[in-house]
């Protein structure tokens, strides 16, 4: 393992693949696996119970594994997962799960930048981006393709869809449906995130669909109950329509408007 510098400290029950870079002053602690191609920066720390995927980097002085902040967590193996080819840059943290859930987890591809956290029980799903500074309170869902700006605080058990798009400095109190752009304080939607579907592929018909379904829900006279009833007769079987409908209705903190 020369990819080990000298001054870094590896302890004896972490699991370290033979091509992995640690670099200088950096700490790994116990039950930490480290899968093929992880590169850790100066100063990282991984304190314990985490399991980092293949190729993943790890920036300058970010520390990974910590126990949550939850006055409420007892002593416990609860786990922190990171996925495969993520970007974790400098001074970010991500603490492991609390006794509510057992772990956080940080899916394949994200690119997490500068001072973010990432706070217990937290999901964050593949490809998504998180601007700088951005604070994620616990029990946060990120969908898929969503980006996040940098500098807002999302509040705990709050949850943002697939392909969402929330703009930077903006205090998130509540849920971001799927496909939808927000920002602002407060926080509201402003449509469809165009330009997040048009680079990711979506059809021509599809957007339109996701058009028609945000101007019912969210700028008409109807009911919300009324608009999912009309939407399911029209363009239910799309999976986006079917999607976007469930997530309005397993809302807890209530949807954005």
């Amino acid at each position: 393992m020369t990819g080990i510098h000298a001054t870094a400290i590896v302890h004896a029950d972490a699991t370290v693949a033979d091509d992995v870079t640690i670099g200088p002053f950096a700490v790994v602690g116990p039950n930490v696996d480290l899968a093929s191609g992880v590169i850790l920066g100066p100063h990282v720390v991984i304190e314990n119970y985490t399991r980092v995927g293949r190729g993943t980097t790890v920036g300058v002085g970010s520390v990974l594994g910590s126990p949550p902040q939850d006055e409420k967590f007892e002593k416990g193996d609860t786990w922190l997962e990171i996925g495969e080819d993520t970007r974790i840059r400098e001074y970010s943290t991500i603490n492991r799960g609390s006794n509510a859930s057992g772990r956080t987890v940080v899916g394949n591809r994200c690119f997490i930048m500068t001072y973010v956290h990432i706070a217990h029980d937290c999901v964050v799903e593949d490809d998504v981006t998180i601007a700088n500074a951005v604070q994620m309170a616990g029990h946060v869902h990120v969908g898929h393709h969503a980006w996040l700006g940098g500098s807002t605080p999302i509040h705990q058990f709050v949850r943002i869809g697939a392909y969402a798009l929330v703009g930077g400095g903006s205090r998130v109190p509540q849920d971001v449906p799927p496909f939808a752009r927000a920002a602002g304080n407060p926080i509201k939607l402003f449509g469809p995130n165009a330009v997040g579907l048009d680079r990711a592929g979506f059809d021509q018909d599809t957007k339109l669909e996701i058009q028609h379904a945000f101007r019912l829900l969210f700028n008409s006279d109807m009911t919300t109950g009324e608009a999912a009833d009309a939407l399911r007769a029209r363009s239910g079987h799309l999976p986006e329509i079917a999607q976007l409908l469930d997530f309005i209705g397993t809302s807890e903190r209530g949807v954005l408007v």
